[in-house]
């Protein structure tokens, strides 16, 4: 497999994955800007959407979109404690909590990088941001990790989209929960081998 990444981007919690599943996998770097990748391919040619992630599962067939990536990987490795089996309700939970890092907190963070938007747009997206981000720490209050006690597929996400404040300007001090939760994640060691991979250490 060969993940096509952006440093720090959400193809970052898919990157982890295939760390923490210890699988051997390639990656490439991608300019989203020129869109060309690190050997000087046209990324669009790879993938048209231009936008990372992009895994090439091999036999001429791609996948792209976090969610569906993370689902894919978990299952192909019959990981069932990264993922349940499908079918199950403990899936469908996993399912509502990737859904609610995708729509609420990366679409959340991702107009804070927009330097166009006005302050006042700013202010309010940070507002609606703020609501879900003090969800997710309540949820963090009782449990280890967003789905319980254990790492899963959702924790590679949320920690790729979380890492995003600093560079937002987003403070994140009044969420003890989540803090503590980023202390644990970037302390497991496929999180510090991807980071030191992506130069992101």
């Amino acid at each position: 497999m060969k993940l096509y990444y952006s440093p720090g981007a959400c193809s970052l919690a898919v990157h982890i994955l295939l760390a923490e599943l210890g699988k051997k996998y390639e990656v490439e770097k991608v300019d989203l800007a020129s869109k060309k990748t690190a050997s000087g391919a046209d990324f669009l040619m790879i993938n048209p959407k231009g936008y990372v992630p992009a895994l090439d599962i091999g036999r001429g067939q791609m996948l792209t979109e976090v969610q569906v990536i993370l689902q894919y990987l978990a299952d192909k490795a019959k990981a069932t404690t990264l993922l349940p089996k499908a079918g199950t309700l403990a899936r469908y939970h996993a399912m509502e909590t990737l859904n609610f890092v995708s729509t609420e907190l990366h679409k959340g963070f991702g107009p804070l990088f927009n330097r166009a938007m006005p302050e006042d747009g700013k202010a309010a997206v940070k507002e609606r941001l703020a609501q879900r981000l003090g969800h997710l720490d309540s949820m963090l209050a009782k449990s280890t990790y967003v789905n319980g006690k254990s790492f899963t597929v959702a924790d590679a996400y949320a920690y790729t989209v979380l890492r995003w404040a600093p560079y937002t300007g987003f403070d994140m001090n009044r969420w003890p929960h989540i803090q503590s939760y980023m202390a644990r994640m970037g302390a497991r060691p496929a999180v510090q081998k991807v980071l030191a991979e992506e130069g992101l250490k």
